[in-house]
């Protein structure tokens, strides 16, 4: 009963982390990837001593690519994004990337044109529009039969408030961990942000379910109890299964992010993010909103 007693103060920290997330965006924007505007990306590893950035950027000059971006990455890369490349373009920039005595080895290359970006671009967006209509269609179905004192399609609502809070705040993450290590979102970002909502939903849908049983089984038995507490009861009878579950898998997205390539590195930050949110808005957010929409819905009916 604690969360649900409590649930201001969860709601009041939940706006508080969305307005960061929010401002994060707002302030620093959400960095595409070549995944979806197009262009080519060369990451040079050195095994001498990696030259500076001013020198590196005044050797690349001399080939004609007009706006190009070098970054550090890790403690002997560097990554210069730029507009698709040709192979002779890509040969003299490996040229101006590899000064003498640094030793640079090419790590990646890759290439996107513009046409296939902006598809995968939209191809993502309609993913993720799929993704959530589903859930909500599913779970309007599921609860079609448990409507008081909440209807079906309110805990489909919910959980689309829930969706929304569990994308923007790794969003926002990105956005940061952008602006310091000038990483940016690409298909795998995506790939995560599915994946989250995938695992939110389903934390979700446990606590959700759990509430529905309950309710079912208190009309069997003509139970008297107040739908304040079927929902602290449903909370804390689910809660060490999904704090089991997530503890589970952010040990494991712990060591991918820690010991896994520089590919992976950044998918599993979201991940971890995500899976984190995901777990707070279900325990936390989502059960304790079905009380004031509860209310708002028996007084409308009285």
């Amino acid at each position: 009963m604690f969360i649900v007693t409590h649930r201001k103060l969860f709601f009041a920290i939940t706006g508080a982390i969305l307005a960061l997330s929010i401002g994060a965006i707002s302030l620093y924007g959400l960095p595409l990837g070549i995944d979806f505007t197009g262009g080519s990306l060369v990451e040079v590893a050195y095994h001498g001593t990696r030259p500076s950035l001013s020198t590196l950027n005044t050797r690349v000059s001399a080939v004609p690519l007009s706006d190009i971006s070098l970054r550090y990455t890790g403690t002997h890369n560097i990554v210069l994004r730029s507009r698709t490349l040709t192979p002779k373009e890509h040969t003299a920039v490996l040229a101006a990337l590899s000064p003498k005595g640094a030793g640079a080895t090419q790590l990646q290359f890759t290439s996107v044109g513009p046409t296939l970006g902006s598809e995968l671009g939209r191809k993502a967006l309609v993913a993720l529009l799929v993704v959530v209509l589903t859930i909500v269609l599913y779970i309007t179905w599921a609860f079609r039969r448990v409507s008081r004192p909440v209807s079906s399609w309110t805990y489909g609502a919910i959980v689309v408030a829930i969706l929304v809070h569990d994308l923007l705040v790794p969003i926002g993450f990105y956005a940061i961990w952008e602006h310091f290590t000038g990483v940016q979102a690409g298909a795998l970002f995506v790939v995560g942000l599915l994946t989250v909502l995938g695992y939110s939903v389903n934390d979700t849908i446990v606590i959700f379910d759990r509430v529905r049983e309950n309710l079912a089984r208190n009309q069997k038995t003509s139970a008297h109890e107040e739908f304040v507490e079927v929902v602290g009861r449903s909370i804390m009878e689910t809660m060490n299964r999904s704090i089991n579950t997530s503890l589970t898998v952010i040990i494991a997205l712990i060591a991918l992010a820690t010991l896994g390539s520089a590919t992976t590195v950044n998918f599993a930050l979201v991940m971890l993010v995500g899976v984190i949110a995901g777990t707070y808005s279900s325990v936390l957010l989502a059960a304790p909103l079905l009380v004031p929409v509860a209310l708002y819905f028996t007084k409308r009916r009285r």
